[in-house]
């Protein structure tokens, strides 16, 4: 409830099974380095010689509705973002139980060439070595049981004191309530 995912700009090659505007933006290169030059980017990063990035007015229209919004980004976009809203990010890093689940779980999703995953597998290390820098770990055994714990962190993160709005004057009326003295049982 109230949180919506973000959908990425890309300059790869559009899957049979994706929709352009639902599952990313596709963008040629000139389009994407004008995105980057107008400063319309959140984050971005250059992914396997393709581009990747989180349009920026999107996001602050769903932050300013109330929505939290979730970014499915690697490590690079996760700084930057950090970098620039440090506060306003709960970082949630994704592990695979083993480097051979990974493997299967990328063959099986059918969505890349051989080339695609080995050089996905092949920079597997690289990608994970990020983790220490992320708030949340979660070893991504179960897809059901991961995705009730992701619920977990975002329903805790909510309850923070410096996320919960309105709480100050909540509590300073409280404290300011008269007590009206009743006979107690």
């Amino acid at each position: 409830e109230h949180i919506s995912l973000s959908t990425s700009c890309t300059t790869r090659k559009k899957r049979p099974n994706e929709i352009d505007g639902k599952h990313y933006y596709f963008k040629t290169k000139e389009e994407f380095k004008d995105q980057i030059e107008n400063e319309e980017l959140l984050e971005y990063a250059e992914i396997f010689g393709e581009l990747y990035g989180t349009p920026k007015k999107e996001v602050l229209k769903k932050l300013d509705t109330g929505e939290d919004v979730l970014f499915d980004i690697d490590w690079q976009g996760h700084r930057q973002l950090s970098a620039i809203a440090r506060a306003d990010v709960t970082s949630v890093f994704l592990l695979p139980p083993s480097k051979r689940e990974l493997l299967e779980r990328l063959k099986l999703r059918n969505q890349d060439n051989v080339r695609v995953i080995e050089q996905r597998m092949a920079r597997s290390d690289e990608e994970i070595s990020h983790w220490h820098e992320y708030d949340y770990i979660i070893i991504n055994r179960d897809i059901e049981q991961s995705l009730e714990k992701l619920l977990s962190i975002l329903k805790s993160e909510r309850l923070r004191k410096e996320r919960r709005t309105g709480l100050n004057d909540f509590v300073g009326s409280l404290i300011h309530e008269e007590f009206v003295k009743t006979k107690i049982i």
